[in-house]
């Protein structure tokens, strides 16, 4: 498989130079090809894209506007939007210009220059509204969120009726409080109540791409105010349509994994099981890479069916010895009274990037709305 870091390379850095050239001809693309491919192969992914804004910084004009007119001329079309409301394949445009991940250097760059001050802010909020797109500007947006809240916040409520779906969907992703890769935004960590009423606007769009950002920004803040977010979801259920209790429902999954007791009761899975659960793994010893499967039978002693989320826990061995659960999702089903109902799963022990497997006994418990009802050991062997 190809490494993750090679999106960027050295005919990123050639086409780049390419569509700048064509968008302003005077560009210095021999400079600039230069400083952003010396040694790129031995840099990690972020560390190239940091490496071509720097390049970025020394070749566009020294006049912030101009470097940005120049940015925007350069840009491939914008990536189109299907029925359901998600991207096409990012880079698909890109001989027609600038695209994919050549733009995460681009927005660096752009927020490198707007933080300087409350001009450059609004400028390089207008570069980031063309650059999202055709790639996405959740990261170069945050640090001027953070250095100018109040004009940032006023343009995310001015974009909310866009007609880009990319656009809309910045408004979202670029303020989640802890956005994966990006700069934690402290300030919305402590207190969410500036993007409350953006989510409220946006949770019923009719793209599922912005829905989507809704829900995992939303998670985000349910790590911090976990029952702020049960509160929404309990308000915002009423009379809500499919998408937006599918919505909620992606937004709630950490607190339910949890068993987070107002989440469940939102939701209708306040009380526990009603019988008897049991765990049973296929074997006793596994092996790093291979699997393991689980049986689970559910027996309902209640007299009215109970609607039950059933998930798992590994609790995997860390390098210190000690160990650390993580959640699966099972299974969502309505237990009819009396019934007895068995479930079956065959649970992966591949490595993946960000967890590390370590040889080891490990325990999988078994819990039904959030309560730990049964467990079962294995040793895994490297």
């Amino acid at each position: 498989m190809e490494p993750f870091k090679n999106l960027i390379n050295r005919d990123t850095v050639t086409g780049t130079a390419r569509h700048l050239r064509r968008a302003w001809p005077r560009f210095d693309h021999k400079s600039f090809e230069a400083q952003a491919a010396t040694g790129l192969e031995a840099l990690e992914f972020k560390a190239r894209a940091m490496q071509l804004a720097d390049a970025l910084e020394a070749t566009l004009p020294a006049d912030f506007n101009a470097a940005c007119e120049v940015l925007e001329a350069s840009l491939a079309p914008p990536l189109a939007i299907d029925a359901q409301g998600e991207p096409t394949k990012l880079g698909a445009a890109a001989d027609a210009g600038v695209a994919g991940w050549a733009l995460w250097a681009a927005g660096e760059f752009v927020a490198r220059r707007s933080v300087q001050d409350a001009a450059s802010a609004q400028r390089g909020l207008a570069c980031l509204h063309a650059i999202t797109q055709r790639f996405t500007a959740e990261f170069a947006i945050r640090p001027i969120i953070q250095k100018h809240p109040a004009l940032a916040f006023d343009t995310l409520n001015g974009w909310l009726n866009d007609p880009s779906a990319h656009v809309r969907r910045l408004v979202s992703e670029g303020s989640r409080p802890r956005l994966p890769w990006g700069l934690r935004l402290q300030a919305l960590v402590l207190d969410p109540t500036p993007t409350l009423p953006l989510l409220r606007a946006l949770q019923d769009d009719s793209s599922s791409y912005v829905r989507r950002s809704v829900a995992n920004h939303l998670n985000d803040i349910a790590k911090d105010h976990p029952d702020l977010v049960a509160g929404w979801v309990r308000d915002h259920l009423i009379d809500a349509p499919d998408a937006r209790s599918a919505l909620l429902r992606h937004a709630s999954r950490s607190l339910i994994k949890q068993g987070h007791a107002p989440t469940m009761a939102a939701w209708g899975l306040a009380s526990g099981l009603k019988g008897e659960a049991t765990l049973a793994l296929t074997a006793k010893r596994a092996n790093v890479g291979g699997e393991i499967g689980l049986r689970v039978q559910l027996r309902s002693t209640a007299r009215k069916p109970q609607l039950l989320v059933v998930d798992y826990a590994v609790h995997h061995m860390r390098a210190n010895g000690s160990a650390s659960p993580k959640v699966f999702k099972g299974w969502k089903l309505t237990l009819a009274p009396g019934e007895v109902r068995t479930l079956e799963k065959r649970h992966s022990l591949k490595p993946v990037t960000t967890r590390t497997l370590y040889p080891g006994a490990h325990v999988i418990d078994l819990r039904v709305n959030g309560v730990a009802l049964a467990d079962a050991a294995f040793e895994l062997r490297a």
